[in-house]
């Protein structure tokens, strides 16, 4: 059977979601992880790690402590000899996403001696812990496990639901409190499922000109496989 509902071409077009320091949502499960971003450049160690599922938020914090440090940044995966004159001369540096592997182990060996030895500072996320980590050089394994580490949790209802309102905002989708706690009630507690239903959501709004409505997200958490039961869909 076809679906009666009239839909529209739509285009995957890119949305700007607000990155600053001011729009970083705090809960308990990440307020550690700003604290420590927040006391820079007083920490105690020369460099942190911030540990975290993705899409938890590490960018974002890593992000922050970069505009206020005037930080270079790379993928771990893609350091290469030249990150080291680009440490030397920025005095800060984020490594993110250790956990998809290290593309040069001694060139971050290196920047972690660098940074120890003329007071430096390093910034690296990681969806691991350092322990974790598939790391072959034992110097650099022996390092990282050295370095301070803060976690992300997972995200309390108060933080998510204050997630949901922004990513609805972040794409100008105005949307009754009666949908956040209906989806906030069915969805998986992860940052990652709350990008993923928004996303959906709009798209799917725009392609059957319907209103982002309970029945609406109903439709989306039934499709991504809600882990509670997506009923009473009627719109109010």
């Amino acid at each position: 059977m076809t679906d009666p509902t009239p839909r529209q071409l739509t285009f995957d077009l890119p949305h700007r979601p607000a990155l600053g320091a001011e729009d970083f949502l705090v809960g308990a499960s990440n307020e550690t992880a700003l604290a420590m971003i927040d006391s820079w450049p007083h920490w105690p160690h020369f460099a942190a790690i911030v540990e975290g599922a993705a899409q938890s938020g590490k960018t974002h914090l890593a992000n922050v402590w970069r505009y206020r440090s005037g930080a270079e940044t790379c993928d771990a995966v893609d350091l290469t000899e030249a990150d080291v004159g680009r440490f030397s001369r920025a005095k800060t540096f984020v490594v993110e996403n250790l956990d998809q592997g290290v593309g040069d182990e001694r060139t971050l060996f290196h920047m972690l001696n660098l940074a120890r030895e003329h007071k430096l500072s390093m910034l690296l996320t990681s969806a691991k812990s350092p322990g974790d980590l598939t790391v072959t050089l034992p110097d650099l394994r022996s390092r990282l496990r050295a370095i301070p580490l803060v976690s992300i949790g997972p995200p309390d209802d108060a933080l998510l639901r204050a997630v949901l309102v922004k990513l609805f905002a972040d794409r100008q989708l105005t949307v009754e409190p009666t949908v956040i706690a209906f989806v906030l009630a069915r969805m998986e507690r992860s940052i990652a499922a709350a990008e993923t239903i928004v996303g959906e959501l709009d798209s799917l709004s725009l392609a059957t000109h319907r209103k982002v409505s309970r029945a609406l997200a109903g439709d989306i958490l039934a499709r991504l496989g809600s882990p509670q039961d997506a009923t009473d869909l009627s719109d109010s």
